[in-house]
């Protein structure tokens, strides 16, 4: 029942959030967050680092079709789960000093989407993965339709169409996989579709591959279906670019690792390397655009399309050190993302501007804010003993077994990094103070709140990954072995 109480509770909090009125909403919304992450928290101490599915539950939900409410959560599985009941509490607090618009509505679509977030990554049934998956999308659509910037409705618009495009191909390959199982009735769980995977030849893999891809590269993104994240990230309110950047393209990712490596391996086999040549071309144009931004906001969003593009090369390697790492990634890179977006926040509220020229010198007068920036800009740049260092060193590494030529490549993901996260905080922190930040205050109590637990996290998961890694390693030694 653990894994079905991590999905309802967020429910229940949703409609109880909706039915407050007023600014009591956050406060509602604050409790039930942190009353998920100790949920979460007890299913990470609970759980046996081992392959086994646990906290499994299983209820027929469409009988006749063969079709389950079947749950439970793996080693893979595991973490996505704590990196989502971990994100949220702070999202939700860090909303606390803005004032929104029918506050009851917005927090309980922060809520419901935590729900189908979960649901994502403990579904052990093809299509309840698949209903899951695009129940997601609806609380971040309306979130940034309805709270965003200028331009948010033809940016929403833009960002609705790529996913349910992408989410057409996958159907359309969950429904013909479904259709290979054998027996009296189809079935539709993880293990009968591994299982009738096996008997698909190299057309029909290579069919499914193309359809899994696009489905699974717009949602994360990787190059070329990437156009409609940098102006979504921005036009969106912080807190809903928070939960698209630090969880939901994890839905991509892990969307890779549960049905294509696993269903079609001969296509991952024969596809894999122009997949990885994709992933690597984002890097490097995500990185150099980077360089090129004005706009921390849009900075950070191609920053982190060229994160996710050596993730998606670390799983194409298929070997343990990429998929480690790209698990590892996912984790840190949430938690960087979160706190730098976050910062950008209180920058833009204090200066009412977001532009690089037009700030400068706030480290004068702001020592907390200072070393909470520069901690996160380190664990994006993958400096040794932060969190990125850990999942950057494995990916690489794994990319570096598949190729080396293409390893190098990716390598330069930690140059090009460096420069454009070291500019961010030079041209904004450091320098002559400009006339908008002037005077400029450091953080209040709330801020230090949502700052320090993420910037703790950054060394800690540095000092000691093997927290997380000792419980995802024999999952993935088990994926490697249908693999193979």
């Amino acid at each position: 029942m653990l894994t079905i109480s991590l999905i309802l509770l967020p429910i229940i909090a949703g409609l109880i959030t909706l039915t407050t009125k007023g600014e009591n909403a956050k406060t509602i919304a604050s409790v039930f967050a942190f009353a998920e992450m100790v949920l979460g928290a007890y299913a990470y101490y609970s759980f046996m680092p081992n392959a086994n599915t646990q906290f499994a539950t299983s209820y027929n939900w469409i009988h006749s079709a063969g079709i389950k409410f079947s749950v439970g959560i793996d080693g893979i599985s595991l973490i996505l789960v704590c990196l989502t009941t971990l994100m949220v509490p702070f999202i939700v607090l860090s909303t606390f000093r803005n004032n929104y618009k029918n506050p009851h509505v917005f927090y309980a679509l922060i809520l419901f989407m935590q729900a189908a977030l979960i649901g994502v990554f403990t579904a052990r049934d093809i299509f309840l993965f698949y209903f899951f998956f695009e129940v997601a999308l609806i609380p971040v659509y309306f979130i940034a339709a309805v709270w965003g910037g200028e331009n948010r409705i033809k940016v929403t618009f833009k960002f609705f169409v790529y996913t349910i495009f992408g989410s057409l191909f996958m159907l359309l390959a969950l429904v013909y996989l479904y259709l290979q199982t054998s027996g009296i009735a189809h079935k539709a769980d993880f293990e009968s579709i591994y299982a009738a995977a096996k008997s698909l030849d190299i057309t029909q893999q290579s069919y499914l591959f193309a359809a899994f891809f696009i489905a699974f590269a717009i949602k994360m993104p990787l190059f070329p279906f990437h156009t409609w994240q940098p102006d979504t990230y921005v036009e969106a309110p912080t807190a809903g670019t928070m939960l698209l950047s630090g969880i939901m393209l994890k839905m991509g990712t892990y969307g890779l690792i549960r049905f294509v490596l696993p269903i079609v391996p001969a296509a991952v086999d024969k596809w894999g390397m122009i997949a990885i040549i994709l992933s690597v071309i984002g890097i490097v144009y995500g990185s150099i655009i980077a360089i090129q931004q004005k706009d921390m906001k849009r900075l950070i969003a191609y920053s982190s399309f060229a994160h996710v593009g050596l993730m998606s090369a670390g799983i194409f390697s298929k070997n343990t050190d990429g998929i480690q790492g790209a698990l590892i990634q996912m984790l840190a890179h949430g938690i960087n993302v979160v706190g730098l977006f976050f910062i950008v926040e209180i920058i833009q509220q204090r200066t009412k501007s977001r532009e690089l020229a037009r700030l400068g010198g706030i480290t004068q007068t702001t020592p907390n804010l200072t070393v909470y920036f520069i901690i996160l800009m380190l664990g994006s740049v993958a400096l040794p003993l932060t969190n990125g260092f850990v999942g950057e060193f494995l990916l690489l590494k794994g990319v570096y077994q598949y190729n080396a030529w293409i390893g190098a490549v990716a390598g330069l993901t930690i140059i090009l990094g460096a420069v454009y996260m070291l500019r961010m905080v030079q041209k904004s922190m450091f320098g002559i103070t400009s006339r908008i930040t002037d005077g400029f205050s450091d953080l209040t109590f709330s801020e230090k709140v949502v700052l320090f637990p993420l910037s703790f996290m950054v060394i800690w998961l540095g000092i000691a990954p093997n927290m997380f890694l000792k419980y995802t390693e024999p999952a993935v030694n088990q994926l490697l072995s249908i693999i193979k």
